[in-house]
């Protein structure tokens, strides 16, 4: 069985719908606001949002479950798991902070809780074969989607390109678990897809560089292009918006930064606990690791 996976670009989180023999699934969404614009990249890619069955977040973060509630009201089903029961709300209070914002807090009679044991029998009714794996680190409520033929989807898990920085923690713990399926692609949130290869002794290995997607503001000399005070004094000038309630819009305005990079570091500031400029600036990687 062959699954059809997409990518949705239409915000600064990747998105995905995967399509089976009998039923789609659609994994993440991006913040909240871009339902107009997921819509219309939907028609672009000439799908069509009433064939899509379940939603799947990968963790209830602002970034990735904004236009959750808006997508089920049109009729798809939010596919939850055990682990995620009790984090079905807990950044709504970020979207509170700006009352212009158009947020739907998820009702819970549209989602449908699972146990990751029944995640395969669920896919399987869609003609899609795989499960879903709890991959904490990035998040307590994070999950990844992985299917048989060896594509896996997995949110915000840290990139592999990061995987020496973590080693011995929690993240490094999910990545082994996820490594030992041998996965031939990886789709990230916040990342270009990675393409493995799996070498004679077993190890597992990306092909290529694998860099952070939508840069457009580092060229392939990454000591041309940074100019770390620069980046420190924007970054903490958005900090300071943030705390204001401003919106997105009027920091980008004030600052003439990139919208991109505002939403990038909106998230990183408002889903990462006592994270400061210099953890932001390292995360993002605007040195373009």
């Amino acid at each position: 069985m062959k699954e059809e996976i997409t990518l949705l670009q239409y915000s600064n989180t990747n998105t995905y719908l995967i399509e089976g023999e009998r039923g789609a699934i659609l994994f993440d969404t991006g913040w909240a606001g871009t339902f107009p614009a997921f819509c219309a990249e939907l028609g672009r890619l000439g799908k069509k949002l009433n064939d899509i069955d379940h939603l799947v977040i990968s963790h209830f973060h602002p970034d990735h479950y904004g236009i959750a509630q808006e997508i089920a009201d049109k009729g798809p089903v939010i596919l939850a798991c055990d682990v995620q029961k009790e984090y079905l709300h807990a950044s709504d209070m970020i979207f509170e902070k700006d009352k212009r914002m158009q947020f739907y807090p998820i009702r819970e009679e549209k989602v449908k809780m699972i146990t990751l044991a029944e995640s395969r029998r669920v896919l399987a009714e869609l003609g899609i074969d795989g499960e879903l794996l709890h991959t904490p680190g990035h998040s307590d409520d994070s999950i990844s989607l992985w299917l048989d033929k060896g594509d896996l989807f997995v949110g915000d898990l840290n990139p592999l390109y990061e995987l020496e920085l973590h080693k011995g923690t929690e993240i490094g713990t999910s990545w082994e678990r996820l490594l030992a399926l041998k996965p031939k692609t990886v789709y990230y949130g916040h990342a270009k897809t990675a393409v493995l290869a799996v070498s004679e002794d077993g190890e597992v290995s990306p092909v290529g560089s694998q860099t952070k997607a939508g840069r457009a503001d580092v060229s392939d000399d990454p000591e041309k292009d940074f100019d770390h005070s620069k980046w420190y004094e924007l970054v903490s000038d958005i900090i300071k918006y943030i705390d204001k309630g401003w919106h997105m819009d009027r920091i980008a305005k004030k600052t003439g930064a990139d919208p991109v990079f505002i939403e990038d570091v909106t998230r990183m500031y408002l889903t990462h606990t006592d994270v400061g400029v210099q953890g932001i600036l390292d995360r993002i990687e605007i040195k373009n690791k």
